[in-house]
């Protein structure tokens, strides 16, 4: 490990591109800290910390966007919509994508199209900021979290709200300049960061819950199972991330004159989780609603009668939907399996993939090109997806289950699983990826070859000096 750290400083242009985005996630932890006038800070963390015992229906919102803000809400900084609204315009795009044919036109169109999708992109952002921007203002006003002189004040709603917008296109600027000058994917890199950040208050936490002489504290067994468990799920999380079903594919034979082209044999990879996180983001997205209206449905029947048919029953799924509840678990995975289900039909095309390898002279051995062809590849992506599917649905509820069972803080059992661990596996391989690819071509040892010769096949040159 310590000669692929050094190696990777000897090669000057891998150097520059580590070093700009280690500078440029700096500048998105700096900007964390610049607070947003007007707002009570103290006040709201108090309100955000809430979130962890089933408190208001603000902070179970607001419990599911830091996660892509990198807990700024909390904080009430101009970077407190986080990169959220960006990372949504894309989604939009995308599945606007498969039904408006003007859109699917542009993302055929090559790199032309794509420049044109990122500036719609831009745009759609900007109207998102502005949407969430008022919402969440007006939210915080709503539960008396802004000073009464700032929330009388019509410029200080326009000063907030562009200071918002502002911090939200700076950081996908910022996103945009790391995947030009650096490395990995810039949007990616920015939430990663921000969920790690919840590291080391994980671990005090831990460390002030360890007492081996009380028997309702950690002791030693407990930290070791914690331990075991992180590693275990996340050795889990980078196997499933990595997994695929590979189905064989033979190469047409072609004859020209007395030579004989073709007859390769390869591989189709298919993903085992091939919707990655989305589903779990768009399962958590829904499950936020029921939970926040449903709050609010409570406060208002216990506000009229606490003895009514109606207060009982709210009170009965506002117990029975908050993480880790044996409802809000099935109706969880329910979801996770519907959208799972649900991504595969927006991006894996069987038919366009059948028309491809019957274009280059490709088939699978036994099966006739065409509908044929594409019928098996259904059958099996969507067996594939049913495994896939599940993994995503232990990873989605281990978190909340662990913190409802055994009454570990959230904050450490949120490492144990969830939304933010996926997304900090999914990123930290394809960085790693991506720096072993500048590795090979140089041919230098990687992070994920064995011994040297072991990792496969390099490029031929010189060393760099």
């Amino acid at each position: 490990m310590i000669k692929t750290l050094v190696n990777v400083f000897r090669v000057p242009e891998l150097r520059n591109k580590v070093l700009f985005t280690l500078a440029m996630l700096l500048v998105f932890r700096i900007g964390h800290w610049i607070p947003l006038p007007g707002l009570n800070g103290e006040e709201l963390e108090k309100a955000m910390r809430t979130a962890q015992e089933g408190g208001s229906a603000l902070a179970k919102a607001a419990s599911f966007v830091s996660i892509f803000t990198g807990g700024t809400l909390a904080h009430s900084t101009i970077f407190g919509l986080g990169i959220m609204p960006y990372i949504t315009a894309g989604i939009i795009l995308q599945l606007l994508g498969q039904a408006i044919p003007q859109i699917k036109k542009l993302q055929e169109e090559g790199a032309t199209g794509r420049q044109k999708i990122a500036e719609y992109t831009r745009y759609l952002t900007l109207a998102l900021c502005v949407f969430q921007g008022v919402g969440w203002l007006v939210a915080l006003g709503k539960y008396n979290l802004i000073y009464l002189s700032a929330l009388n004040n019509p410029l200080w709603w326009v000063m907030a709200v562009a200071a918002l917008s502002a911090g939200c296109m700076f950081l996908m600027w910022l996103g945009e300049q790391i995947d030009k000058h650096g490395i990995g994917n810039g949007a990616s890199m920015i939430i990663m960061a921000g969920i790690l950040t919840g590291m080391p208050k994980a671990i005090n936490t831990v460390r002030q819950s360890f007492n081996p002489g009380d028997p309702n504290a950690l002791g030693p067994m407990s930290i070791l199972l914690l331990i075991a468990g992180f590693v275990f799920v996340v050795a889990g999380a980078v196997i499933m991330t990595v997994a695929q079903r590979r189905i064989p594919v033979q190469q047409a034979k072609h004859t020209r004159g007395r030579k004989v082209y073709g007859g390769q044999k390869s591989y189709l990879p298919l993903r085992v989780n091939h919707g990655g996180v989305m589903p779990i983001i768009f399962a958590s997205s829904l499950m936020v609603i029921p939970t926040v209206i449903i709050g609010q449905f409570k406060s208002w029947a216990a506000a009229s009668s606490s003895n009514s048919w109606w207060f009982q029953i709210v009170s009965f799924l506002d117990s029975n939907l908050h993480q880790g509840a044996f409802l809000y678990v099935v109706i969880y995975i329910a979801m996770i399996y519907l959208f799972s289900y649900f991504w595969i039909t927006v991006q894996f095309n069987p038919e366009e993939m059948s028309k491809q390898l019957k274009e280059h002279g490709s088939f699978i051995p036994g099966l006739r090109p065409g509908p044929r062809t594409a019928e098996y590849l259904e059958v099996v992506m969507t067996r594939v997806t049913f495994v896939g599917a599940a993994f995503l649905a232990i990873i989605a509820v281990l978190p909340a289950v662990v913190q409802r069972g055994v009454n570990i803080d959230f904050a450490v059992t949120q490492f144990l699983g969830g939304t933010g661990l996926l997304i900090v596996v999914s990123v930290a391989m394809d960085f790693l990826q991506r720096v072993e690819a500048n590795l090979l071509m140089r041919n230098y040892q990687g992070f994920l070859g064995g011994e040297d010769g072991a990792a496969g096949p390099r490029l031929r040159g010189p060393r760099p000096a």
